[in-house]
């Protein structure tokens, strides 16, 4: 029965969504996203398509840094973008800047950091804060992300295992690339990043979560843009994200959908 009632308030919401947007004529939106949200959102953007007669154009790039591709950075050179999907505290440092509207902000997903080796490898144990710290340390090369993930790797779980000196030389930030492309390849021993960011690389064996004890949970929002050409599409595409029809295939991702 209750499933039943759970999918009868989708099938009403639903229709309640085409009735919404179709009163918006249909029109190109640009969509930027973090690689972390990347593989919900491209398994989400045909059904929005087919359901409003939008077209999405979409880009990737990570939350922060310099590189070209860069969210921060695409604003900055005055990109045409609608709605920018990211990290979530790297989207409130463009609503203070004055880049992102704060009224259309929404909060999508919840994301772990998962620990990756090549396919083929043994699995190195991880299972505790201690065998992790002995993995780390045995392991001849370690990658890391140049966005939240490895931020945090680099900047907090790092020092706070005592690991700073022992991984100087043998752990490295991977800028504008999977972290997974580069394990697989054999470049890396071991890589951190996003379980999401994880799972849809070839050639890699995804160990697990990191423990509890040093594992952080990013947040993955999204906004629309000051200025974009096409608000009131971008606020229909932000709606159907954040929408209990899409969680379950947010969820199948590797993230944890905020809306449940």
């Amino acid at each position: 029965m209750k499933m039943l009632l759970r999918s009868v308030r989708l099938v009403i919401w639903s229709m309640a969504f085409l009735a919404l947007t179709s009163l918006a004529s249909a029109a190109e939106i640009n969509v930027v996203s973090s690689g972390g949200f990347a593989a919900a959102y491209k398994a989400l953007a045909p059904e929005f398509e087919k359901a409003t007669g939008n077209t999405l154009k979409s880009a990737w790039g990570p939350s922060m840094g310099d590189t070209h591709n860069a969210i921060p950075q695409r604003l900055e050179r005055g990109e045409p973008i609608d709605v920018v999907i990211m990290v979530g505290n790297s989207l409130d440092k463009l609503v203070k800047e004055g880049k992102v509207d704060p009224s259309s902000t929404v909060l999508l997903a919840r994301s772990k950091i998962a620990l990756a080796v090549r396919a083929g490898a043994p699995a190195p144990d991880i299972a505790t804060v201690d065998a992790l710290k002995q993995t780390m340390l045995k392991a001849k090369s370690i990658a890391y992300s140049d966005s939240a993930s490895g931020t945090y790797i680099a900047k907090v779980m790092i020092p706070k295992l005592g690991l700073a000196d022992a991984l100087k030389d043998k752990a490295r930030m991977i800028p504008a690339e999977p972290v997974g492309k580069v394990v697989a390849r054999g470049e890396a021993e071991i890589g951190f990043q996003q379980l999401s960011e994880l799972k849809p690389v070839e050639g890699i064996l995804i160990v697990g979560l990191i423990p509890d004890a040093v594992q952080e949970v990013t947040l993955f929002s999204a906004g629309v843009v000051k200025g974009a050409k096409n608000p009131e599409g971008a606020k229909a595409l932000l709606k159907y994200l954040a929408s209990p029809q899409s969680a379950k295939v947010i969820d199948d991702t590797g993230l944890e959908a905020a809306n449940h």
